[in-house]
């Protein structure tokens, strides 16, 4: 099961920020994978997966964006009922946090891609080693 690094860019709730960040990050050759962009008044967050950590800080950077970074469980589970419950309660039964979160189905509809942030990334790794769960 996978880890990635997100990037989480304290931003305010207001129209072209999306566009900003993604032009910037597009400029620079780097592919967003993934991203979350809550419902917020005011400051936000936005959360992006990226094809090129490094490109992106650098891309970020230059444009003088604030960012932070934080290790996710990028998961891909089963598109049926009842997926997401399976992972969560192991997590839950372990004591272990889900401090963010977010999912899209693929393309094909077959599987899920799950984004976790939580209390502890190593323990929740080993939890859910052996879960038949795939890379991202």
């Amino acid at each position: 099961m996978p880890t990635a690094t997100q990037l989480v860019i304290n931003v305010e709730n207001k129209p072209g920020v999306l566009a900003q960040v993604s032009s910037m990050l597009g400029a620079a050759g780097v592919n967003i994978k993934a991203f979350s962009a809550a419902e917020a008044t005011g400051p936000g967050k936005l959360r992006l997966i990226v094809s090129d950590l490094e490109r992106a800080r650098a891309a970020l950077n230059a444009g003088n964006m604030q960012f932070e970074e934080e290790s996710v469980l990028v998961l891909s589970l089963e598109n049926k009922p009842g997926a997401l419950g399976e992972v969560v309660k192991h997590l839950k039964d372990s004591h272990i946090n889900i401090t963010c979160g977010y999912c899209t189905p693929s393309r094909e509809g077959r599987r899920a891609l799950v984004v976790l942030t939580v209390s502890d990334t190593q323990k929740a790794l080993d939890v859910l080693k052996g879960k038949s769960l795939d890379e991202f």
